[in-house]
């Protein structure tokens, strides 16, 4: 965790002007930490504008790289370039930022030695800086701000933490963000910075590059040589991260280019190979020089020789090796699970590193648990305990298994290999962010929790796209402690803040929570007509309604910012959040055609149109996105095709939906659409609403419609006083929504019935039914917590009435997980687990019903895989103080369901409650296993319908 304290020693006047000084003087923002740089001088600042810059001649290249790029850094922001100096002996400024490496750099160790600095608390610490300010500590200079590393990625991380202080986005080059100039900058007085990292290994996978990436890497750089990467690798190291596994559907980096692992080492990335491409070579390696068929049992000689031709290139590179084998282009072996073959190549693999390194603990391995690999492990195959185990998630975001307290001694350590991007089934999703942060958070939480901590690597795809949680993968892996789920929003607006401006922050974070919140409900590819429900909740209205808020709130802000920002901001938020609103809302409008084809409206050609147009404005943000953005800098970066898919795999091109037509004759010719049904007058059938009650929606709607196309007049009677129509009669064109209610004062208690008639065109007019709840003025007064209606009571997870702990663990809220609202599960996060539900933590919500009976519940939980083996995953309910029933989220899980949940990003866990009087009852929800992360409860009493969010929140009472 990032600490920064007072030095010791100084007079209580000091720190207070340190401390008038941090909450007055204007700061340049970054993200997390205390910030230490000011625009405004103060008594024993450093002054950073024309200061100079010490880095030892000794020191490791990379690290005299990173010094070079914050002397660029200083000249833009400043326009004040600082003079690189390499000894103490030379002479220059008062005023100096010195950089180097404990053991490499004298003037670091001069500084030590002389007790000017005491770094002991990060100086055995793995990548571990310390930033100081300190007074004459040259001949000469008055003031520094001194940067010591551990090693040399502290020093280099030191270097670029004050690069990000200072007013420099780690992103300014991969999202068009150039710093503000401040003419004034100074290091504040009395603070040290003292800093590790919690994860070991950090990094990235650059996968499923075709088309976006590589079209736009061969247009900018030529191919994937050491010019883009050199990009990436300043990325990396500006996000404090320190590991990649490079393109490789098409490329091999060693090979493409061999500056590509020079420059890597030079810079400080550790380099791999992906989960299926061992030894460090690329899987495109062996078909350029590989002989023989990719299977071990028939060709062990001949991939031997190639993995050790590997391992001789990369062996003077920082290098973690992948071990084991998969089948060629990221397939399961040929083989099959022959566990004894797979021991056998890891054996051969060791030996090979045996006869590089000599000791072959001395190089990191990793043996990566993907998919049917992890089913070895199952099965008893072991690897050398030095070697990391590298769980993965089920390619959706949620973790496949994570270590068991025996295998958190192992020496390897456990890692976690993460999704942001997957081409594979269910279906493939590659065309930008769609993973909120909160979820991130609450599956890397338990990886951490469960000391699954050597090693953090996300498939972030093209990379381009996923900025916004590509960043918090890594800041969180870095220092977990620094950003707990109290604080998710907040790193939202601190982001927002440093890229956009305080004024700003807010709003942004609202629009990237909002957009990245409904991908995580639906990822785009996987969206159709029939996703959100146009007859139930009107919930694809309000999904419209929400998207259109967010897109409008966009634009506005858009207008706002100033000319040097706005191509970032279309990148990292207006796109994203347009394209999203649009793809969603063209499938909303096919729904309505196809809806309003079948039910013979003349305005249904209207809605194919409105869909054909909405496929256009996809296309047309993507154009603008490669042609004009950015003078065209980011051609490509769009081109993955999300629109159309069929199966698992994206088609060729996008492809407008399927839509229907209805040529409308030239007479008038009512149809009525009624709320809640497909089915539309003239049809025959038993036309009703449904039913009313003071605590349900407010209103339903009658939809009288043209199915021609000459005008008409209609009129509404009505049955009973009680029963109101927003009018009562009118001219329809094309059509006329009307809003039908009950006057509660006017209407007698217990159920009532009655009915509309509308008449128009057509033989007697249509008769819809209209039926109300009305309770009793002492039921009305009793009614308390959330109340039954419209046939359901549904309740958001944080809207608990009371809860209770054991043992030091509760439920507690996530903010912003899940598809509504938030979620909760208990933490901390433990082994324990509860076998006796009336001991185990438990949340309580007050719940009102007018109905009795066997009811289904429906627990809306986050889709979480069996994280640990042995055991379930499970929740106990009970009704006022019952018996409890135990429901485990894993029992009957397979493939099949496992498909529908992470694709709707929801596991219903069903059971059944038996009320046997009406009135107020107490449910009682029990966390008896880690990681159940609830995110609503539905009850149904007789009258829920079908819709993807499940129902609105139910009216709660005091």
């Amino acid at each position: 965790m990032s600490r920064v304290r007072l030095l010791p020693g100084r007079s209580a006047a000091e720190i207070l002007l340190f401390l008038i000084g941090t909450l007055l003087t204007p700061t340049v923002l970054a993200l997390g930490g205390v910030p230490y740089v000011t625009t405004e001088s103060q008594p024993g600042a450093v002054q950073l504008h024309g200061a100079g810059l010490y880095v030892d001649s000794a020191d490791h290249k990379g690290v005299q790289r990173a010094a070079a790029t914050l002397a660029g850094d200083l000249e833009r922001v400043t326009g004040q370039r600082p003079q690189i100096r390499q000894a103490a002996s030379q002479t220059g400024e008062k005023h100096a930022v010195i950089a180097g490496t404990i053991g490499r750099s004298a003037l670091i160790d001069q500084l030590i030695a002389s007790g000017k600095i005491d770094p002991a608390a990060v100086a055995d610490r793995w990548e571990g800086y310390h930033i100081e300010t300190v007074q004459q500590p040259l001949p000469g200079v008055e003031r520094a701000l001194v940067i010591a590393g551990s090693d040399k990625r502290g020093t280099i991380y030191g270097i670029y933490d004050l690069s990000e202080q200072i007013g420099v986005s780690p992103w300014h080059w991969w999202a068009d963000l150039p710093p503000g100039k401040k003419p004034r900058l100074y290091a504040r007085a009395n603070v040290l910075v003292q800093d590790a990292p919690a994860v070991q290994y950090r990094g990235i996978f650059l996968n499923d590059e075709a088309p976006a990436l590589s079209g736009w890497v061969k247009e900018t750089f030529g191919d994937y040589n050491h010019d883009f990467y050199e990009k990436v690798f300043e990325l990396l190291l500006r996000l404090k991260a320190n590991y990649l596994w490079p393109a490789m559907w098409n490329n091999a980096f060693a090979d493409d280019d061999p500056q590509n692992m020079i420059l890597a080492d030079e810079y400080g990335i550790v380099m791999g190979t992906s989960h299926h491409e061992p030894m460090m070579r690329a899987d495109k390696e062996w078909n350029r020089y590989g002989e023989g068929p990719w299977e071990y049992s028939s060709n062990a000689k001949n991939l031997r020789d190639f993995w050790k031709d590997g391992v001789e290139r990369n062996k003077p590179y920082e290098s973690i090796y992948t071990l084991g084998m998969r089948g060629q282009e990221d397939k399961p072996m040929s083989e099959g699970q022959n566990v004894a073959l797979l021991e056998q190549i890891v054996d051969d693999q060791r030996e090979i590193l045996t006869r590089a390194f000599g000791d072959p603990r001395r190089v990191p391995q990793v043996w990566a648990l993907y998919k049917e690999v992890q089913g070895f492990y199952e099965k008893g195959m072991r690897v050398p305990e030095d070697v990391t185990l590298l769980w993965s998630d089920d390619n959706w975001g949620n973790i496949r298994r994570l270590p068991t307290p025996d295998e958190r001694g192992r020496s390897g350590g456990a890692g976690v290999y993460y999704h942001f991007d997957y081409v594979g089934g269910p279906r493939s999703y590659r065309w930008i962010n769609t993973v909120p942060i909160a979820k991130v958070w609450e599956q890397m939480n338990l990886a951490q929790a469960y000391e699954a901590k050597k090693i953090w690597i996300v498939n972030v795809g093209d990379l381009k796209p996923m900025e916004f949680p590509t960043e918090f993968f890594l800041r969180l892996a870095w220092s977990p402690e620094s950003w707990p789920r109290e604080r998710l929003r907040e790193f939202g607006r601190l982001w927002a803040a440093r890229e956009f401006g305080a004024e700003y922050a807010e709003e942004i974070e609202a629009l990237v929570s909002g957009y990245t919140r409904h991908n995580g409900r639906r990822k785009p590819e996987q969206q159709d007509a029939d996703t959100y429900s146009l007859l139930h909740y009107r919930e694809a209205g309000r999904i419209e309604a929400e998207l259109d808020q967010l897109v409008d709130r966009a634009e506005v802000l858009y207008g706002k910012l100033p000319q040097s920002r706005r191509d970032a901001f279309y990148q990292l938020v207006l796109h994203p959040v347009k394209a999203t609103a649009t793809i969603t809302k063209m499938y909303t409008a096919t729904a309505r055609n196809r809806l309003y084809a079948r039910q013979g409206r003349a305005e249904a050609q209207a809605w194919a149109d409105r869909a054909r147009e909405l496929f256009q404005q996809d296309g047309l943000l993507e154009d603008y996105f490669h042609r004009e953005l950015a003078g065209g800098k980011w051609n490509h970066m769009m081109s993955q095709p999300r629109i159309g898919y069929t199966h698992w795999n994206n088609p060729p091109a996008n492809t407008l939906p399927m839509l229907h037509s209805y040529e409308p004759h030239e007479q008038p010719d009512m149809g009525v659409a009624v709320e809640g049904m497909a089915r539309a007058w003239p049809e025959p059938g038993d036309y009703r609403l449904p039913e009313f009650s003071p605590y349900g929606q407010s209103s339903r709607r009658l939809e009288i419609y043209n199915r021609g196309t000459a005008p008409f007049d209609f009129k509404i009677d009505s049955s009973a006083p009680w029963i109101r129509v927003s009018r009562a009669e009118g001219s329809v064109k094309v059509s006329e929504t009307l809003e039908v209610s009950i006057d509660w004062d006017a209407a007698p208690a217990g159920r009532i019935e009655g009915h509309v008639h509308i008449t128009g065109t057509g033989w007697g007019g249509a008769r819809v039914g209209v039926s109300a709840f009305n309770p009793s003025p002492k039921q009305q007064r009793a009614a308390k917590g959330f109340v039954e209606a419209d046939g359901y009571v549904s309740i958001e997870a944080g809207h608990f009435s009371r809860k209770g702990g054991a043992d030091g663990i509760a439920w507690e809220e996530i903010p912003g997980h899940g598809r509504t609202r938030s979620s909760m599960s208990v933490f901390p996060v433990t082994d324990r687990r509860f076998d006796e539900p009336q001991r185990a933590p438990w949340l309580e919500y007050d719940v009102y019903f007018f109905s009795t009976g066997e009811f289904e519940v429906s627990g809306y939980v986050a889709p979480t895989q069996a994280i640990l083996p042995g055991r379930g995953l499970r929740y106990a309910l009970a009704l006022d103080g019952g018996e409890p029933q135990v429901v485990d989220l894993l029992e009957g899980l397979d493939k099949h369901q496992w498909a529908r949940e992470v694709s709707d990003g929801v596991r219903l866990a069903k059971s059944r409650l038996q009320v046997t009087k009406p009135g107020l009852h107490r449910l009682r929800l029990y966390a008896l296993d880690p990681a159940v992360t609830l995110q609503k409860i539905v009850i149904d009493t007789g009258g829920l319908q079908p819709s993807y969010l499940g129902p609105p929140e139910s009216v709660r009472l005091n």
